[in-house]
């Protein structure tokens, strides 16, 4: 692995694991064996490691959400193989890294408000379009509306002012969360496909 990618991927374990606020060049330089010398030549401070890291992040989010769209049977197919990926990526996320990357990173902080703003709505109105189309999603709903509802949904659950991570799982919030805009949305076509998949996939709590 080359020197850059090595360390990027040592930082991202510790952010991943502790946040990237309280994860410091040192513990980034003690957790992979280097100099702090080592890191700065590769990176001008930790803000540019954070960015970094981040664009690293959600350009790999962006190829398994086009992978998952591409290989789901239907609309709702696609939502409950998004929530088994959502079920593996949340359990190794800490709760504050968004926040974090909020108050102290900007330029990372950029760089989810545009993967969420861009990629992540685009999907949202590709999923609500095509389960009109398939008549698993009724035909009166707002497109957009319904997209930037979506949007704040999955915002909101990164709120540690709404769900404080010591009395909600981050897990937890996603998981119920689409299922209850799933059902809002879903003809009985619909319904019935989320259970069946809820029993093949297993990834939403009864």
């Amino acid at each position: 692995m080359e020197a850059k990618d090595r360390i990027l991927a040592g930082a991202a374990e510790l952010f991943m694991r502790y946040g990237c606020k309280s994860v410091t060049m040192d513990d980034i330089a003690r957790h992979l064996a280097v100099s702090k010398k080592t890191i700065y030549q590769f990176f001008k401070d930790k803000d540019e490691v954070v960015s970094t890291f981040a664009s690293t992040q959600f350009d790999c989010e962006k190829g398994c959400m086009k992978g998952i769209m591409e290989t789901a049977n239907d609309a709702v197919d696609e939502l409950m193989l998004i929530s088994r990926h959502m079920r593996e990526t949340f359990s190794k996320i800490n709760p504050s890294l968004l926040y974090d990357m909020q108050k102290y990173h900007l330029n990372a902080w950029q760089v989810y408000a545009d993967y969420k703003q861009n990629f992540v709505a685009d999907h949202i109105r590709s999923n609500l379009r095509r389960g009109m189309a398939e008549g698993l999603y009724r035909e009166d709903i707002d497109v957009e509306i319904l997209t930037r509802l979506r949007l704040e949904m999955i915002q909101m659950a990164f709120d540690a002012r709404v769900f404080p991570p010591s009395s909600f799982g981050l897990l937890d919030i996603q998981m119920q969360t689409m299922e209850l805009f799933i059902r809002g949305i879903a003809t009985q076509k619909g319904l019935n496909l989320l259970n069946q998949y809820k029993t093949t996939y297993n990834t939403i709590p009864q």
